[in-house]
């Protein structure tokens, strides 16, 4: 099982910057993490997402492309997210996911993931 817990969502204004944070166990040294997001009443949809051992793969969603960083603290267990330049259209939950074992391509696709966590709300107002 793996757990995984993000934080660090809140509320701030368009052109401003956040850092989620997702806390994982050690076991996801060898995985492909992600970052999703979901809007109401749109489906979940991949933003970046990473290769754990090799953390320069990476790939983004080109709505994000840019202006949001993935990285892996493999010391902190900690996948983060670096959101600057948010706009209102950012605003959704996000999601922290992890597929363990060797990342062949990091991935985009919400069926590629086993595990979840909560959550973590972004409001960009405009």
């Amino acid at each position: 099982q793996v757990q995984l817990e993000e934080s660090g969502g809140g509320s701030v204004q368009a052109g401003g910057s956040l850092r989620l944070a997702c806390l994982a166990p050690s076991s996801t040294y060898r995985s492909c993490m992600a970052w999703f997001r979901q809007a109401p009443g749109k489906q979940r949809e991949g933003v970046a997402s990473i290769d754990t051992e090799s953390t320069s793969r990476t790939r983004y969603a080109n709505s994000v492309k840019g202006r949001f960083t993935i990285t892996k603290d493999g010391a902190l267990n900690t996948l983060y997210l670096d959101m600057k330049s948010l706009r209102p259209e950012d605003t959704a939950m996000y999601y922290c996911a992890a597929e363990p074992g060797i990342c062949w391509l990091p991935s985009l696709a919400v069926s590629d993931y086993t595990y979840w966590g909560q959550g973590t709300q972004v409001a960009v107002s405009s």
